[in-house]
Order: structure tokens, then sequence, then C-alpha cells
């Protein structure tokens, strides 16, 4: 089977391509740099000839407002008029857990206006809605830094893996259009603060972690379930500590 997987040289893509392969399928790794570009069409035409499934694991490059929404509107209605053309009969898209509870960020208020386009498009589709990545906790440190001291919400999340996001991303692809969402998250629930304390320990960062209930995520104010799946998640079987200690050994 013909999979097109769009941002398929990035963190999930390579990941997502690598099992497809493994599996036999012929799976396209579809980017800029390669000459196929979802945000200006470049190339959309040709990489989706002959393709059942297109799976859409972008990021926008920029998260100001306005630079965010036009990249998902952009790179979504060009994928939705190039799969209807090319008779693709799955749209499988990556999202995050939470993205209708965090309007207020201009980030989230994109995500959700790239899945309302989907779920319009008649295009038949799942969206795999997953948790923060375990590789983002140094990113969430450096953003919420001042000085020394790393100020950090003291609300629930439950992040997963890159490793299980892309498991669950192929298995959406292999699967039945769902025409509907599911959800996939680590197998372990703490504070944002503790886990990002974890690991900077993990990383010999000797910043002091202060854990405020008001301390702003990327701007938005957080509650416990604003990171965390609703029920029944589907759950990620990486283990935080086990994912730092194989980070550390690589290292």
């Amino acid at each position: 089977m013909k999979i097109v997987v769009i941002g398929g040289t990035g963190l999930i893509g390579k990941k997502v391509v690598s099992s497809l392969h493994q599996l036999g399928h012929e799976a396209i790794a579809a980017a800029p740099s390669n000459g196929i570009n979802a945000v200006t069409g470049e190339g959309l035409a040709d990489a989706l000839a002959g393709a059942h499934v297109v799976v859409d694991v972008t990021n926008s490059p920029s998260f100001e407002d306005k630079a965010v929404m036009a990249f998902f509107e952009a790179s979504t209605r060009n994928l939705i008029a190039a799969e209807k053309a090319a008779g693709v009969t799955h749209h499988v898209a990556l999202s995050v857990v939470g993205t209708e509870r965090l309007q207020e960020s201009g980030y989230f208020r994109a995500k959700l206006a790239q899945e309302s386009l989907i779920k319009a498009s008649k295009v038949p589709y799942s969206i795999v809605r997953a948790t923060q990545f375990y590789e983002f906790m140094g990113a969430i440190a450096h953003t919420s830094a001042d000085g020394d001291t790393v100020r950090l919400s003291t609300a629930h999340m439950q992040p997963i893996a890159s490793d299980d996001v892309a498991a669950a991303i192929v298995n959406a692809a292999l699967g039945a259009p769902r025409n509907g969402m599911v959800e996939v998250a680590g197998p372990e629930r703490a504070s944002l603060s503790d886990f990002v304390g974890r690991h900077l320990k993990a990383v010999g960062d000797t910043r002091t972690i202060v854990a405020e209930p008001q301390a702003p995520y990327f701007g938005t104010l957080l509650n416990d379930q604003s990171l965390t799946p609703g029920e029944h998640p589907h759950l990620g079987t990486i283990r935080f500590d086990d994912w730092l200690q194989k980070q550390a050994a690589k290292a």
C-alpha cells in the first residue's frame, strides 16, 4: 500500500516511514527538502498519485498566532484538495490532547482549525491526538526559565515517548478510517513540574524548579485536565524513567 507521510523527515515522520517500510508498505517521506510542500502545494499532485493513505505529522515552523494559523489552514486545504484529486481514501493527522481546552493559545486555535477542516472535508479520516512528548521536556524548561530558576505549573500531564506516538500513527494508517479521534498518552501521570524536574536531574541541569499553580505553559494557564487525556486513551508502553535512562546511555 502506498502511504505518503507529510512531514516524513521530522521526529515522528521518520519513525512512521521506517516502520511502514519494515511492514512492507511503500512509504513516501514528503517534505519541502525533497520538493513536496503542503503549504504551497508544490509537488503534492505527483506525490499523492496512486496513494491510498496520507499521514500528516507536520508542525508549523513558527508559533506566532497568525503564522501558525496560516500554516495549518493552508497545508490542510492543499492536502485535502490533492487527496480528492488523487482518490486518497484515508487522511490521518497528528493533533494534540487538550486542543479544545487550550484555546487561549494561538497554536491550539490553529490545531482546532486544522481538525475542523479535516472533519468537513468528506475525505475519510482519523485524528490521533497525542499528549506532550518526552522529547520536549528540555524545551519546556527553556521557555519557562528565568535565570537559574525554572517556574513550572503543578498541573498534571501524561506525556508520551515519540516512539509510542509513531506506533499509534502507523496503527491508524493501516486501519480503517475512524471518522473520529483517538487519544494516545504515556503510562504515567504526574505534575508538569515533576516531569521536567526529573528530566533536568537526568541531564545534570542544576537549575532550580519552582512549582507554581499559576505558572504559564506557553502563555496559557493549566489545570489537571488541560494536558491529560479523557476516558479510555490508548497508552504507550515506554515509561519516562526508562526513556531517560536510554537517552543517557545514548549520550
